[in-house]
């Protein structure tokens, strides 16, 4: 080993420090997670055991608890049983804790049983961030995103799942009796009547699964949703961008600060699409800042006329791109975009000159809607570029102005989408990045909820700690 860094004798007495405090830097973040958590009010926020019962064995306090899940979703270590482990071994954690190892049981029961007071804490933590000056400003971004729940696509059923998988299973049935009744033409030999033995267990296997199916296309029938999981019953199928790469999971929304990247505010469902997020989301958002007036920013995916109308009642900015549903343009036909809104004769004037006047109003979806055209369409030359049927009617929203305002602001601000996607973007990528290849530990909506605020906890105690550093943010959490 000669010219090389030696190691020491293993059988060498090593002299440790004595205190844990030496082994711990004045600007390790470990000593950000003691501060904050010995800063909270337990009690206040609902977490269990805050105060020592007068009978029975001692408990943990709560503190130390929280502290230990702080850690391991900080530093990508979420199992309860791998924090038991890491609580023998880890120096860190030794100091967190004072050197108490709690079982793996004791651990998850915690994280199950104080499900809102962890969400409590998370916030807490974002309100904190607004009352040292970190988050002082008014603009969000929105987006969701899908995580995988612990339950695998084959354990979730829809009807017409059910039903592919009972034509497999029934084909499957028809070729071992074929196999059956071929092996019986054959002479009777030892190994014919295994293999008809063996088929006969195969299809057997098969109409026990067929009636398992049957049942849950029975139980199918009384969902709202028409979706059943097994393993995690409030997880639900959601589609993805990419081609076959769905997933049973949970829609995770998200109201990131533009300025810092901070999360203010998160939400997770079980509902595959964003159309109905964007007020909650930004209501949240507003009340976390506790701003008079919010600009939020989302993607087409959210754009909803009666959510851009609840964002504009609440004092809520909303821009979110209206999708192109018609495919016209792909055509060479005109859009919607060509028709030019008088607003005070409330006409449209057609890409040939012609006025559409209005003709009257009726609710769709809930909104209402004034329709607009004029009866000479038949005999104008651009008629093929722009309708197939008699006349071409236009359809305005009675708030359109609210969207017509919105482009406005686009036109004004080219970058902004771009701006929402580098903002909202880098919070999802990094927690997945540290949960890894995997799902949330954790089965049903209230603890997944939970397990998510603690990743958005660890996600934004980690970004504070780059933007001004440790010792900075112990001088606030002790002010």
């Amino acid at each position: 080993m000669s010219g090389y860094i030696e190691g020491i004798d293993r059988g060498q007495v090593a002299l440790f420090p004595e205190q844990l405090e030496d082994w711990i830097g004045e600007d390790h973040p470990v000593r950000v997670i003691d501060a904050f958590v010995d800063a909270l009010d337990l009690s206040d926020a609902g977490f269990g055991r805050t105060a020592p019962a007068r009978t029975g064995r001692p408990g943990y306090h709560p503190s130390v608890l929280l502290k230990l899940f702080i850690y391991g979703y900080l530093n990508r270590v979420p199992s309860s049983r791998r924090l038991e482990r890491e609580a023998g071994r880890n120096i860190e954690v030794m100091w967190l804790t004072g050197r108490l190892a709690p079982d793996h049981k004791t651990i998850a029961d915690f994280r199950r049983d104080n499900g809102l007071a962890i969400r409590w804490a998370c916030a807490r933590f974002v309100e904190l961030c607004r009352q040292i000056g970190v988050l002082t400003g008014t603009s969000v971004a929105i987006d969701g995103s899908k995580f995988k729940a612990v339950n695998h696509r084959d354990r979730n059923f829809t009807a017409g799942k059910v039903k592919l998988r009972i034509s497999h299973l029934e084909d499957s049935a028809a070729r071992y009796l074929e196999e059956m009744t071929r092996a019986d033409r054959h002479e009777q030999s030892e190994a014919v009547v295994t293999k008809v033995e063996r088929l006969k267990e195969k299809l057997a296997r098969v109409r026990q699964e067929v009636r398992r199916l049957e049942g849950i296309d029975r139980r199918l029938k009384d969902t709202p949703d028409g979706q059943i999981s097994l393993t995690d019953p409030d997880a639900r199928s959601m589609a993805t961008y990419g081609k076959g790469t769905g997933l049973v999971g949970y829609n995770v929304q998200t109201a990131v600060d533009i300025e810092t990247h901070l999360i203010v505010a998160h939400e997770v469902t079980n509902i595959g699409n964003d159309r109905a997020q964007l007020a909650p989301m930004a209501r949240a958002a507003k009340t976390a800042l506790k701003a008079q007036k919010l600009d939020a920013i989302a993607d087409r995916g959210y754009f909803n006329g009666a959510e851009l109308l609840a964002c504009h009642e609440d004092g809520i900015t909303a821009t979110v791109p209206r999708p192109e549903t018609s495919g016209n343009r792909k055509k060479g036909m005109f859009v919607k975009a060509d028709f030019i809104y008088d607003a005070v004769a409330d006409t449209y004037t057609c890409p040939a000159g012609k006025v559409l006047t209005y003709r009257y109003s009726r609710e769709e979806g809930g909104l209402m809607h004034r329709r607009y055209w004029q009866n000479d369409c038949q005999y104008c030359p651009l008629k093929a570029r722009c309708t197939t049927g008699k006349e071409r009617r236009i359809t305005r929203w009675e708030h359109e102005h609210l969207i017509e305002a919105m482009y406005v602001r686009m036109d004004e601000t080219p970058d902004m989408m771009r701006m929402r996607r580098c903002t909202v973007e880098h919070p999802f990528g990094t927690i997945k990045a540290w949960m890894g290849a995997t799902h949330f530990q954790m089965r049903r909506m209230k603890n997944v909820r939970t397990e998510m605020a603690l990743h958005v906890l660890a996600y934004n105690i980690k970004r504070l700690i780059n933007m001004i550093g440790v010792r900075q943010l112990l001088k606030a959490l002790a002010a």
